[in-house]
Protein backbone atom coordinates (compact mmCIF):
# COMPACT_ATOMS: atom_id res chain seq x y z
CA UNK A 1 0.00 0.00 0.00
CA UNK A 2 1.41 3.31 -1.09
CA UNK A 3 1.24 6.03 1.58
CA UNK A 4 1.06 8.82 -1.02
CA UNK A 5 -2.11 7.30 -2.42
CA UNK A 6 -3.77 7.28 1.02
CA UNK A 7 -2.78 10.89 1.72
CA UNK A 8 -4.10 12.10 -1.64
CA UNK A 9 -7.55 10.58 -0.96
CA UNK A 10 -8.02 12.53 2.30
CA UNK A 11 -9.10 16.14 2.92
CA UNK A 12 -6.64 18.99 3.27
CA UNK A 13 -6.68 21.22 6.33
CA UNK A 14 -7.95 24.11 4.23
CA UNK A 15 -10.92 22.08 2.99
CA UNK A 16 -11.81 21.08 6.55
CA UNK A 17 -11.60 24.68 7.78
CA UNK A 18 -13.80 25.92 4.91
CA UNK A 19 -16.37 23.21 5.65
CA UNK A 20 -16.37 24.14 9.37
CA UNK A 21 -16.77 27.84 8.54
CA UNK A 22 -19.75 27.15 6.26
CA UNK A 23 -21.32 24.88 8.88
CA UNK A 24 -20.79 27.51 11.58
CA UNK A 25 -22.39 30.24 9.49
CA UNK A 26 -25.38 28.02 8.70
CA UNK A 27 -25.83 27.17 12.38
CA UNK A 28 -25.75 30.85 13.36
CA UNK A 29 -28.40 31.66 10.74
CA UNK A 30 -30.52 28.70 11.87
CA UNK A 31 -30.35 29.71 15.55
CA UNK A 32 -31.16 33.35 14.74
CA UNK A 33 -34.16 32.31 12.62
CA UNK A 34 -35.41 29.92 15.30
CA UNK A 35 -35.17 32.63 18.00
CA UNK A 36 -36.99 35.11 15.76
CA UNK A 37 -39.87 32.73 15.11
CA UNK A 38 -40.13 31.70 18.76
CA UNK A 39 -40.42 35.37 19.68
CA UNK A 40 -43.22 35.79 17.12
CA UNK A 41 -45.06 32.81 18.58
CA UNK A 42 -44.70 34.23 22.08
CA UNK A 43 -46.05 37.63 20.97
CA UNK A 44 -49.03 35.98 19.29
CA UNK A 45 -49.76 33.96 22.42
CA UNK A 46 -49.65 37.16 24.49
CA UNK A 47 -51.94 38.94 22.02
CA UNK A 48 -54.46 36.09 22.06
CA UNK A 49 -54.56 35.89 25.85
CA UNK A 50 -54.82 39.70 26.13
CA UNK A 51 -57.72 39.72 23.66
CA UNK A 52 -59.73 37.14 25.59
CA UNK A 53 -59.00 38.83 28.94
CA UNK A 54 -60.08 42.19 27.47
CA UNK A 55 -63.32 40.67 26.11
CA UNK A 56 -64.03 39.28 29.58
CA UNK A 57 -63.56 42.73 31.14
CA UNK A 58 -65.76 44.37 28.48
CA UNK A 59 -68.57 41.99 29.41
CA UNK A 60 -68.09 42.86 33.08
CA UNK A 61 -68.30 46.59 32.28
CA UNK A 62 -71.49 46.07 30.26
CA UNK A 63 -73.08 44.41 33.29
CA UNK A 64 -71.59 46.80 35.87
CA UNK A 65 -70.35 50.08 34.31
CA UNK A 66 -67.53 51.04 36.68
CA UNK A 67 -63.99 52.18 35.86
CA UNK A 68 -61.42 49.88 37.45
CA UNK A 69 -57.80 48.86 37.21
CA UNK A 70 -55.70 46.03 38.55
CA UNK A 71 -54.27 42.64 37.70
CA UNK A 72 -55.97 39.49 36.50
CA UNK A 73 -56.17 36.36 38.64
CA UNK A 74 -53.99 33.27 38.37
CA UNK A 75 -52.61 32.12 35.95
CA UNK A 76 -52.66 35.56 34.27
CA UNK A 77 -51.36 37.68 37.15
CA UNK A 78 -48.70 39.27 34.91
CA UNK A 79 -51.45 40.93 32.84
CA UNK A 80 -52.65 44.33 34.12
CA UNK A 81 -55.81 46.11 33.01
CA UNK A 82 -57.41 49.55 33.02
CA UNK A 83 -61.08 50.07 32.13
CA UNK A 84 -62.71 53.34 31.12
CA UNK A 85 -66.17 54.68 30.35
CA UNK A 86 -66.78 57.90 28.39
CA UNK A 87 -70.04 59.50 27.33
CA UNK A 88 -69.63 60.50 23.70
CA UNK A 89 -70.49 64.17 23.12
CA UNK A 90 -73.77 64.95 21.34
CA UNK A 91 -74.83 61.29 21.33
CA UNK A 92 -76.63 58.83 23.54
CA UNK A 93 -73.73 56.36 23.53
CA UNK A 94 -70.99 55.41 25.91
CA UNK A 95 -67.55 54.32 24.80
CA UNK A 96 -66.35 51.55 27.08
CA UNK A 97 -62.85 50.21 26.78
CA UNK A 98 -60.17 48.05 28.30
CA UNK A 99 -56.40 48.34 28.05
CA UNK A 100 -54.54 45.13 28.87
CA UNK A 101 -50.77 45.30 29.45
CA UNK A 102 -48.05 42.72 29.83
CA UNK A 103 -44.50 44.01 29.89
CA UNK A 104 -43.96 46.19 26.84
CA UNK A 105 -47.04 44.79 25.11
CA UNK A 106 -50.33 46.74 25.23
CA UNK A 107 -53.71 45.66 23.85
CA UNK A 108 -56.74 47.97 23.59
CA UNK A 109 -60.36 47.10 22.89
CA UNK A 110 -63.45 49.30 22.97
CA UNK A 111 -67.17 49.12 22.32
CA UNK A 112 -70.04 51.54 22.07
CA UNK A 113 -73.20 50.95 24.07
CA UNK A 114 -76.40 53.00 24.15
CA UNK A 115 -77.09 55.21 27.14
CA UNK A 116 -80.00 53.92 29.18
CA UNK A 117 -82.16 56.56 30.81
Amino acid sequence: MDINRVIKKGFTLLEVLIALAITGILLIVLIYTLNYHLELVQEQETATIAYFLAREKIQEIENNPVETKGFFREPYQEYAYITYIHLLPNTNFYEIGVIVKKGRYEFKIKEYIPKTS
